[in-house]
């Protein structure tokens, strides 16, 4: 079949590589447009972009899906799919009729669970034990879609957001092969979506990242994992930012405020007080430093039993 690719994080990747080495023949990859980032304001490149510049695929960056030129050349030669995957923009109604057949998207959850941007990181957050990826039949509402196939894995309370969404990119790219075939062979089945089960991922903010220390340990750590790589979990240490970039649960507990610091273990790291049982960090990162190991830091900072954290 001939596709057209959009997609532009490095979610997308395995899916368009899976893809590219296939039968099927990519016409174009659409992407987002480049940005400048950091302090230096140094022009990047998506991931998606990179890896069809590699291939040498035909590429479109436009700034506006409506763009009259781009939206012709869509409709010059129609593909058979719309193939989307962590692109970032919504599709129009028009462009969503452009192809021969229909359009396809790959969402990082099991639909009706967890709509909207983040969903690997909510999950996480949650506290979930399960998720998946889900591929589905496109309209013009967000997540919304007619279900052609999902694909389930555990998420384990080692997982973090970078690396559960990791696998769930490799998962998903098998995920869109398999409905590739079943919709080219006339066999795909769509099962609506049980309105009763929705939840929501919403676009993650800063702010999301501020840790409350009258939570349970738990929920805290879930947090920490479910935040990475942006924004981070984080608290202050003497009005100073402190992200936290691992921890482990510790169960019972002193009768301590919650976020004072109970325990400092050269070996095995910082114990703080929650709202029930204690939170070990493991490794953290000071506002202005590097991250580093808990032990790394105990050595170089002066830290005591008794100081709390937050604000």
């Amino acid at each position: 079949m001939k596709i057209i690719f959009f997609g532009t994080s490095e979610f997308a990747v395995p899916t368009l590589k899976e893809i590219s080495l296939s039968r099927h023949k990519i016409l174009a990859v659409v992407t987002a447009a480049d940005k400048r980032k950091g302090r230096g304001q140094v022009l990047s490149f998506s991931p998606v972009k990179l890896f069809a510049q590699k291939e040498g695929l035909a590429l479109f960056q436009p700034a506006d899906l409506q763009d009259a030129e781009f939206v012709q050349f869509l409709k010059k030669e129609p593909a058979d799919l719309f193939v989307v995957c962590a692109y970032g923009k919504i599709l129009t109604k028009e462009l969503l009729q452009i192809p021969e057949k229909f359009a396809i998207n790959l969402h990082a959850s099991l639909l009706p669970g967890y709509r909207g941007a983040a969903p690997v990181n909510w999950a996480i957050i949650n506290g979930e034990s399960q998720t998946g990826v889900t591929v589905f039949k496109m309209d013009e509402c967000i997540d919304r879609g007619e279900i052609i196939l999902q694909k389930k894995t555990d998420i384990s309370s080692l997982d973090s957001a970078v690396n559960l969404g990791q696998r769930l990119a490799n998962i998903g790219a098998g995920a869109i092969m398999q409905a590739l075939d079943l919709i080219e062979q006339g066999k795909a089945g769509f099962a609506s979506q049980d309105k009763t089960r929705v939840s929501l991922a919403p676009k993650l903010k800063k702010e999301d990242g501020l840790i409350n220390w009258q939570e349970q340990a738990l929920q805290i750590h879930n947090r920490i994992r479910g935040l990475q790589p942006w924004p981070g979990a984080f608290t202050y240490l003497e009005d100073k930012l402190l992200k936290i970039c691992q921890s482990r649960v510790v169960e019972g507990g002193k009768d301590k405020a919650p976020g004072e610091i109970v325990g400092i273990d050269s070996k095995l790291g910082i114990l703080v007080q929650t709202g029930r049982a204690q939170l070990l960090i493991t490794a953290l990162q000071l506002e202005g430093k590097k991250k580093m190991s808990a032990a790394e830091f105990i050595l170089g900072y002066n830290i005591e039993i008794g100081k709390r954290l937050g604000k």
